[in-house]
């Protein structure tokens, strides 16, 4: 069953700020059966009358087996649908779909994992950082924002990393620059094997191409617009090469959200590149 979505009724547990950010914790025992790192679960809003027809997209942070099955997802509040979220109280009730989206593939042996987010979206690194340990992985962490108030995880990822480097866009707390900055320094001193990454598309490209120079794979988790969530709407569609070199136009909420990062094209992200296929003349000659 692991991996098959279900659509729930579940009931907040609790509710927390986590500085500039709010989690919930929801009592979602088919979700949580079912969770692998990678996942996201997609939650209704605004109540049955309201407007907002569309559903949040959430990376699952952490999941428990209390209760039942508990789902922690993190969220900062960006417009009507969030604000009504970080309005909830214990014991309302919440509609979930979940588990949605490819998880991280795993490596098959003992390797040295370095994890990289960006503001809140590193709340996902934490459960494959526990999968990494049970598979005897060395993880490191790599974690950014524009402020402190902006990094999440970062007392957790020096007490479960072996080494933990901390950026900010204005030095409030450890280094003054960019996850991007300090990350091909952290590569050649933990002697990193693979890279996964989490957080806002432009830090993603950023990564990617560190990590192409170094010759390392990297895993990303695309951050993307999503309405539906299942592969309908398409709204959250990425251009991405395939195994064949040929580009597609994919959607990340079904294909994704994890990729290979050398194979989105981050820079014709929000555009149908010529060559993709299906794309007006982008099949020209197959």
């Amino acid at each position: 069953m692991a991996g098959t979505p279900v659509q729930v009724t579940g009931t907040v547990l609790t509710t927390r700020r986590v500085d500039a950010y709010h989690a919930l914790t929801v009592v979602a025992p088919g979700i949580a059966d079912r969770f692998r790192p990678g996942h996201f679960v997609t939650v209704a809003v605004g109540g049955r009358q309201t407007s907002m027809l569309t559903r949040r997209a959430f990376a699952v942070h952490d999941v428990k087996s209390d209760y039942g099955g508990t789902v922690e997802f993190v969220f900062a509040v960006r417009g009507p649908g969030t604000a009504w979220l970080a309005d909830r109280k214990a014991r309302d009730a919440l509609d979930m779909v979940g588990p949605l989206g490819r998880p991280f593939p795993l490596p098959r042996d003992p390797a040295t994992c370095l994890l990289v987010g960006g503001e809140y979206g590193s709340a996902p690194l934490f459960s494959l950082a526990d999968a990494l340990h049970q598979r005897n992985c060395r993880v490191d962490f790599v974690l950014g924002a524009a402020s402190s108030d902006r990094v999440f995880g970062a007392l957790r990822a020096r007490r479960i990393g072996e080494t933990t480097t901390l950026t900010t866009q204005d030095g409030s707390l450890g280094m003054r620059g960019s996850v991007v900055d300090v990350l091909p320094a952290v590569i050649a001193d933990t002697r990193a094997d693979v890279v996964y990454a989490c957080g806002p598309m432009p830090m993603l490209r950023g990564v990617t191409a560190v990590c192409v120079e170094f010759d390392i794979p990297v895993q990303v988790s695309v951050e993307e617009a999503m309405a539906c969530g299942i592969g309908v709407c398409m709204t959250c569609v990425v251009p991405v090469i395939g195994d064949d070199g040929a580009t597609r136009m994919v959607r990340v909420c079904t294909e994704g959200p994890v990729f290979r990062g050398e194979r989105v094209r981050f820079d014709d992200v929000g555009t149908i590149p010529f060559d993709a296929l299906g794309a007006p003349g982008g099949d020209r000659g197959r």
